[in-house]
């Protein structure tokens, strides 16, 4: 007999927060039948300014064996939790989280505008890709390089070796399901890598905080810009040396107000 699921949620607390926001975000766009294209990540939408999407993209899943098979995976991958011994961990594991989920991103984006400017590859332009899948295929990588003897269990009935996941899963996603996102996965497999080799490394909890800092602001100030959420309390207004962006607050009815300086400013994939 198998342990309680509740001592599982326990050693995995930063996994089970993870699949409960993704579960809830999966349901809200069930409910209020939200297509891919409005949240997912494209880089026609990228370069309109809509950075949000790197965040939004990596949490919302459109279908449920979509959802399934992420988080099923992402279940199996909490183990990293547990191995602060190895210098992993809950604390290393939040960190790293956040940095798959902004780099992946941010890789996907540059692979996008090297095939449609190098290569001329327009069809690239409109794909827009969603999915948990680039931050999955980022810690197998992890894990396959810190504890190769591991298993992948996928659904509760299939097992992988950890060694080879990462590439047994590129392939098998490619073949099984043909719109999955290869660039995502791709990406999320180089951010994995460039961690485990150290080529990513020294986040701690003050270089987490700026991060996470910084994500949420750009996060915010891009649903401004982009129109597609109003804040009232975040004023963008144009100085007259566009190049020289200023913050300040202003004094409005209802309290203080941020005020910044104003810059110049298809096909869906599963990731």
């Amino acid at each position: 007999m198998g342990r309680p699921l509740i001592y599982e949620i326990i050693e995995k607390p930063v996994t089970s927060c993870i699949i409960g926001l993704c579960c809830a975000i999966w349901f809200y766009i069930q409910k209020k039948s939200i297509g891919y294209s409005q949240v997912g990540l494209s880089y026609e939408t990228a370069i309109e300014g809509h950075y949000w999407r790197i965040i939004t993209s990596a949490f919302s899943h459109i279908s449920v064996i979509h959802l399934v098979f992420n988080m099923s995976a992402l279940w199996s991958l909490g183990v990293v939790e547990q191995l602060g011994h190895l210098g992993l961990g809950v604390q290393f594991y939040l960190h790293y989280t956040l940095v798959l989920v902004v780099l992946s991103g941010a890789l996907v984006l540059a692979a996008y505008h090297v095939l449609i400017q190098r290569f001329k590859l327009e069809i690239f332009r409109r794909v827009t890709a969603v999915g948990y899948s680039c931050v999955v295929f980022g810690w197998m990588t992890v894990l396959s390089v810190k504890q190769p003897s591991s298993k992948l269990n996928v659904f509760g009935f299939l097992s992988l070796p950890i060694s080879f996941a990462p590439f047994e899963s590129l392939i098998f996603t490619s073949i099984i399901v043909p719109q999955a996102s290869f660039l995502g996965h791709l990406s999320g497999i180089v951010v994995g890598y460039a961690i485990s080799w150290g080529l990513v490394h020294g986040m701690n909890n003050y270089w987490a905080v700026t991060l996470l800092w910084w994500t949420v602001l750009i996060f915010l100030l891009s649903l401004k810009h982009s129109g597609a959420c109003d804040f009232g309390f975040i004023e963008i207004e144009p100085v007259a040396d566009a190049s020289l962006p200023s913050i300040g607050f202003i004094e409005s009815g209802n309290g203080r107000t941020l005020q910044m300086s104003s810059l110049p400013v298809g096909a869906s994939e599963l990731v």
